[in-house]
C-alpha cells in the first residue's frame, strides 16, 4: 500500500450512493485510496443485504444495531460502540438490520 498524506475527511461532502438490499437499502460514502477503502454505510429500517460477502473488513457500529450472519449460522449482533474484524475469505457474511444503523467500514489490501 502506498502511503496516505494527512487527509482530512469531510463526510458532508462525500456523494451518497444508494445500494438496494434483498429487503430496504443502504447509503454509502466512500473514501478510496490505493489498497484502501474507507466508507460511511447506513442500513436503513428492515434492511438485508442481498448477498454473501467474503471481503474482509474491520466494523464499527457508530449508532443503531446491526446483526451478522455467518455462513456457518451464527450471528453476531453488534450496537452502537462495538466492531468486528474479519479477513478476506474467513468467514462468509451477510449482515441485516431490523431499526437501521450508522456504520464505518474500512478494507483493503491489508485484510488479505
Amino acid at each position: 500500500m502506498s502511503q496516505i498524506p494527512f487527509s482530512h475527511i469531510n463526510w458532508t461532502s462525500i456523494e451518497k450512493v444508494e445500494y438496494k438490499g434483498e429487503k430496504g437499502f443502504s447509503i454509502w460514502q466512500t473514501i478510496q485510496y490505493p489498497g484502501l477503502r474507507i466508507r460511511l454505510v447506513e442500513y436503513s429500517i428492515n434492511y438485508s443485504a442481498d448477498h454473501w460477502c467474503q471481503k474482509g473488513h474491520i466494523v464499527h457500529c457508530i449508532s443503531g444495531e446491526f446483526t451478522s450472519e455467518l455462513s456457518s449460522g451464527e450471528k453476531i449482533t453488534l450496537v452502537k460502540d462495538d466492531s468486528y474484524v474479519v479477513t478476506d475469505n474467513a468467514s462468509s457474511h451477510r449482515s441485516f438490520s431490523i431499526n437501521g444503523a450508522m456504520l464505518l467500514i474500512i478494507d483493503g489490501d491489508f485484510l488479505k
